[in-house]
């Protein structure tokens, strides 16, 4: 006799955090549109079967159709969803004619706040807790799992890595207050253990608790101030109050206005 085996699939999708650059009805809107055009796009079929209203009244015939056998074969097929999340964005409405494509449907420009670093990601953990309250308000409060977060920092700064330290502190305190809020988060995995290759700067950024050195044929592992900080936050062991104080005087880039 055949065993039975059970499956828990999920997907994961890249979230950014949004805010209308100012309190205009242009920028609200602008800002509702990109959310249903860049998280909408994947996650509305998964939930209702279908793309979201704001896509189709806008791409009509060149956004394909589902018939209602694949409608009905993708709603509800969902059991968990992984959020990748780094980086947070103003909105600003910006309406295109001249031709057609992603970018002029969304009519929108998405603008990296003042005080944006090019070496660091901003710490912006209230802005994640706005991309989980909306697909719960949009979506339903199926079980999240933060799969991608950290900190980017020049290959070779220092082991003593602060601004990643801080970053984590920051977003692992997010996840708590998430959780008693009522968000159904289940599990947050740091990017990530290891320097590796990154998609968009190569070798050039990393975002590992462990340096490797690349000079060394033998690959060979450091572990940076973070990845004490993480073994010490889950072996669940009081943080030193030096460390504390460090994070507080070493603080990475603040985006208060999202």
């Amino acid at each position: 006799m055949q065993g039975m085996q059970n499956g828990f699939v999920g997907f994961n999708i890249l979230t950014v955090g949004l805010a209308p650059q100012t309190n205009s009805s242009e920028d609200i809107t602008a800002t509702q549109r990109v959310q249903d055009f860049y998280h909408g796009w994947y996650l509305h079929p998964f939930i209702f079967g279908d793309y979201p209203e704001t896509m189709k009244k806008i791409v009509r015939s060149r956004l394909p159709s589902f018939t209602k056998k694949e409608s009905n074969l993708v709603k509800d097929s969902m059991d968990f969803l992984g959020i990748n999340f780094y980086y947070s964005f103003f909105v600003k409405n910006n309406v295109q004619v001249d031709h057609r494509d992603y970018m002029a449907d969304m009519a929108a420009d998405l603008i990296f706040p003042d005080g944006t670093s090019s070496e660091e990601v901003p710490i912006t953990p209230w802005s994640l807790q706005g991309v989980l309250d909306s697909f719960k308000n949009t979506y339903g409060n199926f079980p999240l799992y933060i799969h991608e977060n950290g900190q980017q920092m020049p290959r070779n700064s220092s082991l003593d890595d602060w601004p990643r330290v801080k970053y984590l502190q920051e977003y692992i305190g997010c996840m708590l207050d998430s959780v008693r809020s009522g968000l159904n988060v289940k599990g947050y995995f740091v990017w990530s253990f290891l320097d590796a290759f990154e998609l968009l700067s190569g070798y050039e950024f990393s975002y590992g608790l462990y340096f490797v050195d690349l000079k060394d044929p033998s690959l060979s592992r450091k572990p940076k101030l973070s990845a004490k900080w993480y073994s010490d936050f889950l072996k669940t062991r009081p943080m030193d109050p030096i460390v504390t104080m460090q994070i507080q005087n070493n603080n990475s880039p603040m985006l208060d206005s999202l």
